[in-house]
């Protein structure tokens, strides 16, 4: 939140200011044209990456995703540098099905004024963070699989999917952030 929320911020003044008449729904398909790319790109990129496939892919097209939201956020006028941002991260990505899920998952990572159970315990705090992310592997798991059959398939159907995902995601923020 404290590098993604500023740049989010940063960039919706700037889109303001260049497209002084644009609704905020105009400036999120923007930023979602942009980061649909960027996914194909990154899920194309990390298809290539053999083993570290999963954690390159999850770790590029999450920031990716992340940065949409915020900018998404910050179109329709919602501070993206708020900490609410994280939970509605967290929802949007559908990591959790709850803002009270995510919220507590937040809570026993960073704990009562960031000291909290990462600190204190560490295995308990990432694990209410990344479970919801062990599904995702399976999918790995059978793309690996096609690839073996049909070389090539794997950069198609990583760029395909990470695309797809994230204009789904864009579709839930901007239903989301219209509604604040």
């Amino acid at each position: 939140m404290e590098t993604l929320g500023p740049r989010a911020r940063d960039w919706a003044a700037q889109m303001h200011a260049t497209y002084p008449s644009a609704a905020p729904d105009a400036l999120a398909r923007l930023a979602t044209m942009r980061s649909t790319q960027v996914s194909a790109a990154a899920g194309m990129l990390a298809a290539t990456t053999g083993a570290y496939a999963p954690l390159v892919e999850y770790t590029f097209v999450a920031w990716v995703q992340a940065a949409l939201v915020l900018r998404v956020a910050a179109a329709h006028g919602v501070d993206p540098t708020d900490p609410e941002r994280a939970i509605d991260l967290l929802v949007l990505l559908r990591l959790h099905s709850s803002r009270e899920s995510a919220r507590a998952a937040l809570d026993a990572a960073v704990g009562e004024h960031g000291g909290g159970l990462l600190r204190a315990h560490p295995l308990e705090g990432i694990w209410r963070l990344a479970t919801p992310l062990a599904a995702r592997v399976g999918g790995w798991a059978a793309l690996r699989t096609a690839a073996r059959l049909l070389p090539g398939a794997a950069i198609l159907v990583a760029a395909l999917t990470d695309a797809a995902a994230t204009d789904l995601l864009a579709a839930r923020a901007i239903a989301y952030y219209r509604k604040l």
